[in-house]
């Protein structure tokens, strides 16, 4: 397939032949000394095999939890919609591969109305979810607020005093929440020299330079980001702060993250499957991206959210993390499909009429709630394009056009 642009169905992992054989040919291994973890078209099959390539630590499922009922309609597949920018309408059906889908659920009224998998990715995979771990820490952080362990108000550095003096250090806690702080740091995934290829090399997720000299774990990492600007003006994403909010809940816990979200929401909400959060190698959790879930859980978390918590996530803390954020904050010229949206507490908030909320990771990962139609959609996939933007003329259109489906 050489010189081939692949598309949804010619990067298809099987079709490839990655990791097929024992052992597989030289030409079809996937090796995480050469990062072919995260380079396209091998993530279409190491999104679903991350613990082969990084370290990672057990999120540990209690067994209690039961399957959601599935009452299929197939006729959703035939759902048409116009992406945005364009003119000429798809199904739901095609744009899945056109989004490079690994996985789709789509629940109403808490059943499964719509299902499809893809590639080597199944019901029991355990995919990574990027940045939608960010939402399950700020809930987990909102859930300390709720309680007084966690001081909005606070400096991060009452916290962290290791953060005296770096660009955290004067930042507040709710800043660090929102991600209105003013950091020294780039979060361009198509520039190997921004900030967020400096985090990758510490945290260990691809391979250092022979030559690498900087940090080699998160907590030597992140005191070292500097400031540029006054915090709480606007909203700029940036993943380092979600790994600082990971850090305080940690330490005011007094134990590693991962225990944490087991302890908060994977036991409490009966989630069926066990799950595995990448760790440096020190042991820290990648609490900004490194949650690898079955789909159904990441849906069960997204059910909770849309019910008001079901008396495990405390109701005013669901209601933060779903109405927060300042739209006038928002960065329109970042994200211009996402007019009126605001960022607070980790979670992506539409401030539209549906009271649509959503949690985001690179490459297409998502988890869509809209309470008006009573709809969830979890989603996984390995778009070889890493910010959003690239999916979302697709997505956006889609979920609303299931959700006027689904009210009707």
């Amino acid at each position: 397939m050489a010189g081939e642009l692949l598309d949804g169905v010619t990067s298809d992992p099987v079709r490839m032949g990655w990791m097929q054989g024992s052992p597989p040919p030289k030409d079809k291994l996937l090796l995480a000394s050469r990062a072919d973890h995260m380079r396209f078209p091998m993530i279409r099959w190491s999104y679903s095999n991350m613990r082969q390539f990084v370290p990672s630590r057990r999120v540990a499922a209690g067994g209690e939890g039961r399957p959601f009922e599935r009452a299929i309609d197939e006729q959703l597949a035939q759902v048409s919609f116009v992406p945005l920018n364009d003119e000429v309408p798809v199904t739901l059906e095609q744009s899945l591969t056109q989004a490079f889908t690994d996985g789709i659920l789509v629940l109403h009224r808490g059943k499964v109305v719509f299902e499809r998998w893809f590639g080597v990715t199944g019901p029991e995979t355990r995919h990574i979810a990027f940045s939608v771990t960010k939402s399950f820490v700020g809930t987990i952080a909102e859930m300390l607020v709720e309680e007084g362990k966690l001081d909005p108000a606070a400096m991060a550095s009452d916290y962290l005093p290791e953060l005296v003096g770096s660009g955290f250090g004067d930042a507040t806690v709710r800043q660090v929440l929102d991600m209105t702080t003013a950091l020294d740091f780039s979060e361009d995934y198509a520039d190997p020299n921004s900030g967020i290829g400096a985090y990758s090399a510490a945290l260990g997720l691809t391979p250092r330079p022979a030559d690498y000299a900087g940090p080699i774990d998160l907590a030597s990492y992140l005191p070292a980001i500097g400031n540029a600007g006054e915090h709480g003006v606007g909203f700029t994403y940036r993943t380092p702060n979600t790994e600082v909010l990971a850090w305080m809940i940690a330490r005011i816990e007094g134990k590693h993250f991962a225990d944490v979200l087991n302890e908060r929401l994977w036991l409490p909400l009966g989630m069926p499957g066990d799950a595995d959060l990448i760790v440096d190698q020190a042991g820290t959790a990648f609490a900004g991206g490194g949650l690898n879930l079955r789909l159904e859980d990441l849906a069960r978390f997204g059910e909770a959210m849309r019910l008001g918590g079901l008396g495990v996530i405390p109701e005013a803390v669901v209601q933060r993390a779903t109405h927060g954020g300042d739209p006038a904050h928002f960065d329109r010229n970042r994200y211009p499909q996402l007019p009126g949206w605001s960022y607070g507490s980790q979670w992506w908030i539409s401030n539209n009429n549906r009271g649509c909320f959503s949690a985001r990771g690179i490459h297409g990962q998502t988890l869509w709630v809209d309470p008006a139609a009573e709809m969830t959609v979890a989603r996984f996939a390995s778009h070889p394009t890493a910010a959003n933007g690239a999916n979302d003329p697709l997505s956006l259109p889609a979920w609303a056009a299931l959700a006027e489906r689904l009210s009707s």
